[in-house]
């Protein structure tokens, strides 16, 4: 199963449709987001076209391949224009032989570790700063942000096919990956 990983989109009509392009492009079996997906939030500037009916007009015509969870930045209002559910703080996805516990990191991150099992990765957004760090017990990663990147970063989203995560830019070209350990 090919998982495509994306973050933070904030309302971007812009940025989500060159995402749902590489989606296309792409053809995972999923596209697993990670919160923050309508509202750009009291912290950030406005992105890029930002148009949150855009936005979510995009998103449901993928429905059936979309699995999300709730950011920070998402409330119940947002849930009522989505046609997939986004409520939840978190998600247990088995992908390719590895435990993934997904959240947006406002409420389970490196400093807060959700109850987890050895070997598990924590996947969050929130940060915009696409990371990998293996912590031994757990590997941590971050795909970035799809429309407000931070410390010079890039625009992108993650892949995790056949073992490997690979971070891309909205371009398509990788610019970070990491295998699972065997």
């Amino acid at each position: 199963m090919k998982l495509m990983i994306a973050s933070d989109i904030h309302g971007s009509a812009h940025y989500c449709r060159q995402l749902l392009e590489r989606f296309q492009e792409e053809a995972p079996d999923q596209l697993v987001l990670l919160g923050d997906l309508l509202y750009h939030g009291p912290r950030n500037a406005l992105p890029e076209a930002y148009d949150c009916p855009a936005v979510y007009e995009m998103l449901n015509r993928h429905r059936d391949k979309i699995a999300a969870v709730r950011g920070n930045c998402d409330c119940e209002v947002d849930q009522m224009v989505l046609d997939f559910p986004i409520m939840a703080d978190y998600m247990l996805l088995e992908a390719q032989g590895a435990c993934l516990f997904v959240t947006h990191g406002h409420l389970w991150n490196e400093e807060v570790l959700p109850p987890m099992a050895p070997g598990t990765v924590l996947l969050h957004g929130h940060t915009h700063v696409p990371v990998v760090r293996d912590h031994g017990d757990y590997i941590y990663m971050n795909p970035g942000s799809v429309s407000i990147p931070k410390e010079d970063s890039w625009h992108g989203y993650m892949v995790l096919e056949q073992g490997r995560f690979l971070w891309k830019d909205l371009e398509g070209t990788v610019r970070m990956e990491f295998a699972l350990p065997a």
